[in-house]
């Protein structure tokens, strides 16, 4: 796991909520550009330590396997 990477799963795991906007994630990397923040979340997504998820209007991310929809889904 990259630093960039670990500094996403500590801001996660420091918060009491499972899901979040992709604009929180900014919050973190002031230095980079929302196109580097992307990479960072999508190569997680890939890696399988995120995952997407979609109200149907709105996407977010979470940790995989944390949170009620996880488990309402049966993955969890």
């Amino acid at each position: 796991m990259t630093p960039d990477q670990q500094k996403i799963v500590d801001f996660i795991t420091e918060k009491n909520k499972t899901k979040f906007y992709f604009k929180d994630f900014l919050d973190i990397f002031p230095e980079k550009g929302p196109r580097e923040v992307k990479k960072i979340l999508t190569s997680m997504v890939q890696c399988e330590v995120m995952e997407f998820w979609s109200s149907g209007s709105t996407t977010m991310y979470g940790l995989k396997g944390a949170g009620k929809q996880s488990q309402a889904e049966g993955e969890g």
